[in-house]
């Protein structure tokens, strides 16, 4: 069809993560473990969830189109300004926003050939050249990707840790590469999963940072357990959060998800209960790996990524698991055909992963 631009027609859509009911009503079963989606195995705090309710009786009411008290909290927890916070429906919402904001018909776009779906779809959806930079050893190839910055490049995308490798850029690669990046080149950088990488003394928060071409993304979805309601925010320069709130849609997040989020930054024991909980969760499923041989690849994330080294291996074992009872995330969309990656869960949780895991491969 001649309306339809070709670089849609060509975009392969984001796959999400399947759902707990759709599996059970498949194989017939009565148990399923989700460890698909990275999403925080405790829930939401239980504060969110009575804010959110809290709304319901206005829900006539459009939300605030401004923010305020969301914003107003989440400055003053990173000690900045209102005009140096935006939100949005999710991080993702906020990188579209960037990219309708920021982008001229010329402009180039560079990042990591295998990190997050949810931008890779973005970028080429843009119809703007991206270069795509292999990344090495599982990790973000920084002096590549400087490499690639050229007199059309606009904006450079990094996730850290990225997603779904769990690897991080750290202080004194991120300190290399900013000196190589000119200040008209917009970077943005995507912390979703921050906070459990936090505990890691080379780990470059960004908040460390005041670099005027860079936007940090970051998200309720993970650590406040808020997957479902849909909220990020984002921190900047004040003129790039201006120009930014001129193109969000205006009334986003709805006001049951601002008044979650606004609750659950303020539960911090929530807050920790989910990171020890996840830090914990890595150790034990590291461990059961390494029982079994397996492979797994370094984490700061809150999942573990599994690399089986052959991809008709990796892509069956998913498969089995998902018969068992057990959803993880096969990874040949993003260009990982031999892995997949297993989000931490409840303890018993990962046990029946790893039980499941040992049988299939005791089985051949």
């Amino acid at each position: 069809m001649a309306l339809v631009p070709q670089n849609i027609k060509s975009l392969q859509p984001y796959k999400a993560g399947g759902r707990i009911e759709d599996v059970m009503r498949r194989y017939g079963l009565t148990k399923v473990v989700k460890l698909a989606s990275n999403e925080n195995p405790l829930g939401p705090s239980p504060k969110a969830i009575e804010a959110a309710r809290a709304t319901l009786a206005d829900a006539h009411r459009y939300p605030d189109a401004a923010g305020f008290e969301l914003r107003t909290a989440l400055a003053q927890r990173f000690k900045t300004k209102l005009d140096n916070v935006i939100v949005g429906s999710g991080s993702e919402g906020i990188m579209s926003c960037i990219m309708r904001t920021f982008l001229l018909w010329n402009d180039e776009i560079v990042s990591a050939e295998n990190t997050f779906l949810g931008f890779r779809v973005l970028a080429d959806g843009s119809g703007r050249k991206v270069h795509w930079v292999p990344m090495k050893q599982h990790r973000y190839d920084l002096a590549a990707m400087a490499d690639h910055i050229n007199e059309y490049t606009k904006i450079v995308y990094i996730a850290n840790p990225d997603n779904p490798t769990g690897s991080y850029v750290t202080v004194d690669e991120f300190d290399a590469f900013m000196k190589r990046v000119p200040d008209r080149v917009l970077v943005i950088l995507d912390e979703a999963y921050l906070e459990f990488a936090s505990n890691r003394p080379d780990y470059p928060d960004s908040m460390h940072y005041r670099y005027d071409n860079v936007i940090t993304l970051r998200t309720f979805s993970k650590l406040y357990g808020l997957a479902g309601f849909r909220v990020g925010y984002a921190l900047a320069h004040d003129e790039l959060i201006s120009n930014l709130m001129k193109v969000k849609l205006p009334f986003e997040p709805s006001s049951a998800a601002q008044a979650a989020g606004l609750a659950a930054l303020g539960d911090t024991e929530f807050m920790q209960r989910t990171v020890e909980l996840t830090r914990q969760g890595i150790a034990t499923l590291r461990s059961g790996l390494e029982s079994m041989g397996v492979t797994a690849l370094p984490s700061a994330a809150n999942f573990v990524a599994i690399d089986f080294g052959d991809a008709a291996r990796a892509q069956k074992l998913s498969e089995q698991l998902l018969q068992r009872g057990v959803m993880v995330r096969y990874l040949g969309g993003w260009g990982w055909p031999s892995i997949f990656r297993v989000s931490v869960g409840l303890p018993e949780e990962n046990a029946f992963f790893l039980e499941q895991l040992g049988e299939l491969l005791r089985n051949g």
